[in-house]
């Protein structure tokens, strides 16, 4: 009885898709990944590199975990770090985030 007001829904035909048009969207991801993520890291990575390879004695620093001190003494991995007068921690390298002008610690 309502046969005639239901219409047949047919498929339409398909068209052959080529291996770029199925690709093109995963290729343009791959590249907005690339300029927004991907390559700022590498940019930050290669600062921190060229940071970290710059120190020397008597720089004043300031580590990830917020310790502020003057280096005392620069090895292959490590730092000597006089955090106060007579107390002197050994750091990482590269747990150094920024290098403070000079006379900061005398002003805190």
């Amino acid at each position: 009885m309502l046969d005639f007001f239901v219409s047949n829904a047919w498929a339409a035909p398909s068209q052959p898709e080529t291996s770029l048009t199925s690709f093109l969207p995963l290729i343009i991801l791959f590249v907005v990944f690339y300029f927004f993520l991907i390559r700022p890291q590498l940019k930050q990575a290669k600062q921190h590199k060229a940071l970290v390879s710059a120190l020397a004695k008597d720089d004043e620093i300031a580590t990830n975990g917020g310790i502020l001190g003057k280096i005392k003494e620069v090895g292959e991995n490590f730092l000597l770090v006089e955090i106060a007068e007579g107390t002197n921690v050994k750091v990482q390298k590269q747990s150094v985030s920024i290098v403070m002008p000079k006379g900061t610690l005398k002003t805190l």
